[in-house]
């Protein structure tokens, strides 16, 4: 990937620096989280989480952004441990580091700074050369070198390091090389043409994982009545994720559209939306903060279920397409359970109980507690959220016109109080065997022992 970025030459025109983030051990806070501290042994850390890190600046990332998160009670922000003595004399890294967005000022909310001046200080000295966003080197290094806090010699390094990147990048011979010309600018940048939606439905078809097919219900036959259920089934700003960029909803294909595409006048394709994703009026509030995303039918949710069981009646097969909204999965969007919302699981019940084959269509970007839904569903696809080409990939898979090949890239639990789940755990001095189960092992009682899904290591 490192070398796909930067195409061995970064001040190539179509290259782009390589960044190494969030360092270190984001994907470790306690809790799960966003942003919360990291306590870890070095054992742990240098085994299992900084070989990542490693490995993409031995390939030769030439940047490496900093985290939010405390590793072992110091801001990774204001770590010289982290950022000198590992990166730099342990680790050989000769790059540019930049913090994440705010993440010097956010050193006064940590509690190790007593003001915006002193987190500038701490987060320079530490090793910090760019400050992303808040400004804070621009207002404070001139005064903290005129008393003394900061030396010149200090900003001289980060300096370097700064203006290293954009010699590497060939920035001092043209500064808008990576720009290209005026002319190549496009009118619209989210004209039709610039879509790629051949290149989106591939990628998308390939990222799908069939999670169980009993009976051969899947594929689906284009003849005969569907139903098809689900608030996130009609969806465009769902299925096209968080974090989408320029993305636009109103070209996204919804499983909806999809599915029409796919059988035409072949079959009957009926739908009715269920549930909403979530009756939580106080998660509805937290995902419409910044933007509306959810707008939820303001009809009784029993209402919405019958609606739904009389169309799923009417049918061969029931498509139920449930998860989460892609809000619940945005940076910031922690969640302490891991359960499908309770409207779609009772949406979900009420559909089982017509006795109708019932195949679930996953959309969600974290794993999720799956196990009853995985005993109640005759087949079961995880379909994340895919993008602009979503709705045609997914109808893709479930008619047939494309055999599913992707593989987890995670595990999921059979409860969340099984997290963390890891392959390189260590054996206890009772280990739990399931062949032949003593009481005092090291396993849990109340569910069964290992994971629901597990990721598939290709």
């Amino acid at each position: 990937m490192v070398s796909a970025y930067q195409n061995n030459d970064p001040s190539a025109p179509d290259s782009v620096m390589a960044n190494v983030k969030h360092f270190a051990l984001y994907g470790a806070v306690e809790g799960g989280r966003e942003y919360n501290t990291v306590d870890m042994s070095l054992t742990r850390m240098f085994n299992d989480y900084m070989p990542p890190y490693k490995a993409a600046l031995d390939a030769g990332a030439g940047g490496v952004m900093v985290a939010l998160n405390s590793v072992n009670g110091i801001p990774a922000t204001s770590n010289p441990w982290l950022l000198q003595q590992v990166l730099r004399d342990q680790w050989k890294f000769k790059g540019l580091t930049v913090s994440d967005h705010g993440a010097i000022g956010g050193l006064v909310k940590h509690g190790v700074a007593e003001d915006d001046r002193q987190a500038a200080a701490m987060a320079l000295k530490s090793g910090v050369d760019m400050d992303m966003a808040d400004d804070m080197y621009g207002k404070y290094l001139k005064g903290l070198v005129a008393d003394k806090i900061v030396s010149v010699k200090e900003i001289d390094r980060a300096v370097r390091n700064v203006l290293n990147a954009k010699w590497d990048m060939g920035l001092f011979i043209d500064p808008y090389r990576h720009l290209g010309p005026a002319s190549s600018d496009p009118v619209d940048t989210n004209a039709e043409s610039r879509l790629h939606r051949k290149e989106a439905r591939e990628v998308a078809r390939t990222s799908l994982v069939l999670l169980k097919n009993q009976n051969e219900t899947l594929p689906l036959q284009k003849k005969g009545t569907i139903a098809l259920i689900g608030t996130l089934a009609d969806s465009q700003r769902d299925v096209m994720g968080s974090w989408s960029a320029a993305g636009k909803a109103n070209q996204t294909v919804t499983v909806l559209q999809g599915m029409k595409d796919a059988i035409g006048d072949k079959a009957t394709l009926l739908y009715a939306r269920g549930a909403n994703i979530t009756n939580d009026q106080d998660i509805v509030n937290f995902l419409n903060s910044y933007e509306k995303q959810v707008v939820n039918d303001p009809r009784p949710a029993q209402e919405m279920i019958d609606e739904a069981v009389k169309t799923a009646e009417k049918a061969d097969v029931v498509v139920a397409v449930v998860g989460e909204a892609q809000g619940m999965a945005h940076e910031a969007s922690s969640r302490t359970d891991l359960n499908i919302p309770q409207s779609q699981r009772d949406l979900l019940k009420a559909l089982k109980a017509t006795g109708k084959p019932l195949v679930i269509v996953l959309m969600n970007g974290r794993p999720l507690t799956l196990t009853w839904e995985n005993d109640i569903a005759d087949a079961m696809l995880e379909t994340w959220f895919s993008g602009t080409e979503g709705g045609h990939a997914i109808a893709d898979v479930l008619f047939g016109d494309y055999n599913p090949s992707g593989k987890l890239p995670m595990t999921f639990p059979r409860s969340v109080g099984q997290i963390p789940l890891y392959n390189s755990v260590l054996n206890t001095g009772r280990p739990f065997n399931p062949q032949h189960p003593d009481k005092y092992t090291s396993r849990y009682f109340d569910i069964t022992n290992g994971p629901l899904f597990r990721l598939v290591m290709v």
